[in-house]
Formats: structure tokens, C-alpha cells, sequence
């Protein structure tokens, strides 16, 4: 299940900045980049889970 998490977080963020940059409203903006870099700073971390083939393939 975490080796999806990057992708799903990535997705997230995504999601996040087209919401969040389509309002007009105060501080908008700010807020929806800081959740976004909150997300990939999340997805860079989960990256570790993703399973490498060549170590795996080799054994």
C-alpha cells in the first residue's frame, strides 16, 4: 500500500493547485502552494517503499 502513496500524493497536489489557484479569494495562492509542496515533500518521502526491480530480479 505505500509504494502507492507517492503517486496518490502527487495526484493530490494536482488537484490542489488547480482548485486552489481557480479561487479568487485572499491568500489563496499561498495556501494552495504551500499544501502542494506539504504533498511532494511527502511523495519524495514515500519513494523509499517503491520497490527496486534490479535488486529484487537478482537474488
Amino acid at each position: 500500500m505505500k509504494r502507492y502513496l507517492t503517486a496518490l500524493f502527487i495526484g493530490v497536489s494536482v488537484l490542489i493547485l488547480i482548485i486552489g489557484l481557480q479561487i479568487n479569494a485572499t491568500w489563496s495562492g499561498i495556501v494552495s502552494w504551500g499544501l502542494t509542496f506539504i504533498c511532494l515533500c511527502f511523495a519524495a518521502y514515500f519513494t523509499k517503499y517503491i520497490p527496486d526491480e534490479k535488486k529484487s530480479g537478482k537474488s
